[in-house]
């Protein structure tokens, strides 16, 4: 038989950021419980700050009946002269029977043991206690709290239980709750608990005391709410994804309203303002013809007909907030841009402060001005450097330090430092994320390309190499970023010689290790066929622009049509040189052909090996376009020939075209 199945657990108000992080494990875990307990159905979850909902609108009332077989030792161990061995006797006991209670079935050839006995499902409501609590215990938000005398934790305490099937109640308890067909509506609505016939009068009941229980309604009603504010007022708010999945988290009844604040504050930077808003009172900011105004939207949890209190309530909150910001901007601007005081500040045990990071990072710089001939101001470059950590002494980035770097380059340019200067101290950790822009200049991007290799070196020389899915400093991000700007800005990175040659100020690195781990990025950088990357890297490339290049130009052909016959081809041709020594010098003597097909193969490579090509795609089209002319050669001509000469002479032919498409990729190593 099939019921509706509502489990609700009730708790103080959970924090959006742990509750969101855990979302994409807890529908999984419930599913994998259910299957643990031969239950799996469909079934739907909801949330609001106050509880956790798990729907079934059809729940088996109990597990289906089956049947267990059991296995045992094969009939010449099981008995010994007529008797039964303790294999027989123990497996009996396992069986919970006797011994003549168990029967024989052929397994494998061997007459073995066997027992067979049927199962009766058990009714869900004794299984459910255990399903829940199973459930609840499972979830992990990071942490947790005890509360009264217990000595279980859980994210925050729990104050109700509601478990229904059909409309009877499924008695247990959790955390020392007890389960009751009670449930908890909008606290303004009413602030008591509420009785409720059976599952499915769960919901009127909610949507009458003011709770939208369901998250995809509550997005919907923001965003219309939003629609309509920007309608009215010719406005647009931007929206944040994670700040907006977060209102959605923290609000049961959702109201968004606009609020103004004085336009005073617009002397701030913008992401001051809107710093100030998201991380500490979660508004929205508002722009008008693409500029920044004295308008928040704040998405609001009140139950009412009147939002004028509460939006001057929020107003009044604001307005502290943006005073600070105004009074540290003006008094950083009164003290200056100075490093004075880094010399003091520390960076990581062993790697010295953060003015020793700042002169190394300026060593990085200047080698790599000079290595790819930026064109732009060497002072610029260097003053730059100097600056780009000097907000960290600001009162600024002490209360904002999510602004260092930006507001670093705000107070250049009230300084009066180049707007050079100012754009590289702002964009010194970009590209910051996957997504994230680039720098928008060449000193932009050798700065921060320097800031991100010194970590790198840096941590590395001190044994700080990231574990697993530890990455404190964020080290691959620092790779991944590199990668990037390489790319974008067309720099020869040698992961081999530059590292190498920038390692001399740091001691004791292990730069194989290095190179190990920028090698693993560049397996997770590239979205392509893992077997593509590890053909290019057994090419023994190791310089990123090239890498990058020759990985995009093999994935393209290997997605071509055709590739599966070509490599068929090609892994023959590997599997005939694999013992010829590609480092040295192969010799083809023309003389010595017999095979016409011979003959036209060598032809045909030479015009192909001596050619310039535009692309590594180009190149690499070209050589693959060999396979007629080897496909001829290995049907036509015996390379195993008799004569040591003519063997040696087809091998090494057929060798250099190898030794051509490898200086590209390995082709044996595509798997497709």
């Amino acid at each position: 038989m099939l019921k509706p199945l509502l489990i609700e657990i009730g708790v103080e108000e959970l924090p959006a950021v742990p509750l969101l992080k855990e979302m994409k494990n807890i529908t999984k875990k419930y599913s994998d419980i259910l299957e643990r307990y031969s239950l799996l159905c469909e079934f739907e979850f909801y949330y609001t700050p106050r509880r956790l909902v798990l729907w079934h609108r059809e729940f088996a009332t109990s597990q289906a009946d089956s049947v267990e077989e059991f296995f045992g030792a094969p009939l010449s161990v099981a008995y010994k002269d007529g008797k039964a061995t303790p294999a027989a006797n123990g497996f009996a006991k396992k069986c919970g029977v006797s011994l003549e209670e168990l029967s024989t079935i052929d397994k494998g050839g061997k007459e073995v043991l066997y027992y067979k006995k049927d199962v009766k499902g058990k009714p869900s409501v004794e299984l459910l206690p255990e399903i829940v609590e199973s459930w609840i215990k499972s979830l992990d938000f990071g942490k947790s709290m005890r509360w009264g005398s217990l000595d279980e934790s859980f994210i925050r305490p729990i104050r109700w239980v509601n478990v229904l099937l059909g409309d009877a109640l499924v008695p247990m308890t959790l955390f020392g709750v007890e389960s009751s067909k009670t449930t908890f509506v909008h606290r303004i609505s009413n602030f008591d608990a509420v009785s409720i016939d059976g599952a499915k009068d769960y919901f009127k009941t909610l949507e009458n005391g003011g709770v939208t229980l369901f998250p995809e309604l509550r997005s919907e009603n923001i965003l219309k709410d939003f629609k309509k504010i920007e309608e009215e007022n010719g406005v647009n708010i931007e929206v944040d994804e994670e700040l907006f999945a977060e209102v959605v988290a923290i609000t049961e009844n959702p109201t968004a309203l606009l609020g103004s604040f004085d336009e005073i504050f617009l002397r701030l930077p913008p992401e001051v303002i809107i710093t100030s808003m998201k991380e500490h009172q979660r508004y929205f900011p508002v722009f008008k013809d693409g500029k920044l105004i004295n308008k928040f939207v704040v998405v609001s949890n009140a139950l009412t007909d009147d939002f004028l209190q509460v939006v001057a309530g929020n107003e009044r909150v604001l307005r502290p907030r943006l005073a600070d910001g105004l009074f540290f901007w003006d008094n950083d601007l009164k003290n200056g841009l100075s490093t004075k005081g880094l010399e003091k500040v520390a960076f990581f045990k062993g790697l010295g402060t953060v003015e020793d990071k700042i002169k190394r990072e300026g060593v990085i710089a200047s080698t790599l001005f000079e290595k790819y001939e930026i064109d732009a101001s060497k002072t610029d470059l260097d003053r730059a450097v100097e600056l780009a950590k000097a907000d960290l002494m600001s009162e600024m980035v002490y209360e904002f330090t999510e602004l260092q770097g930006l507001m670093g380059g705000y107070y250049a340019l009230e300084q009066g430092e180049t707007k050079e200067v100012a754009t590289a101290i702002s964009e010194q950790y970009l590209p910051d994320g996957e997504d994230s822009d680039l720098p928008s200049t060449q000193l932009s991007a050798i700065v921060a390309m320097s800031i991100k290799l010194d970590t790198l070196l840096g941590l590395f020389s001190v044994n700080q190499i990231p574990t697993g899915s530890r990455d404190p400093f964020a080290l691959r991000r620092a790779v991944n970023g590199i990668i990037r700007i390489a790319n974008e800005y067309a720099y020869e990175f040698d992961i081999v010689k530059t590292l190498g040659e920038l390692a001399s100020n740091y001691e004791k690195i292990d730069l194989k290790k290095l190179e190990g781990f920028i090698l693993e990025r560049i397996k997770r950088y590239y979205k392509v066929n893992p077997s593509i990357i590890e053909a290019v890297l057994a090419s023994g490339e190791r310089e990123l622009l090239a890498l990058g290049q020759k990985i995009n130009a093999l994935d393209s052909l290997v997605n071509s049509e055709g590739f599966d016959e070509v490599s068929s081809t090609f892994k023959r041709v590997a599997n005939i040189t694999k013992d010829i020594n590609l480092k040295e010098t192969l010799v083809i003597d023309a003389e010595l052909f017999e095979e016409n097909a011979e003959k036209v193969l060598y032809e045909k490579y030479s015009e192909v090996s001596k050619k310039e090509y535009n692309s590594y795609e180009e190149e690499l089209d070209a050589l693959l376009g060999l396979k007629p002319e080897l496909d001829s050669f290995f049907e036509n001509v015996m390379v195993n020939a008799e004569d040591e000469a003519i063997k040696n002479n087809r091998k090494s032919l057929v060798a250099s075209v190898y030794k051509s498409i490898l200086k590209i990729a390995d082709i044996k190593e595509v798997s497709v």
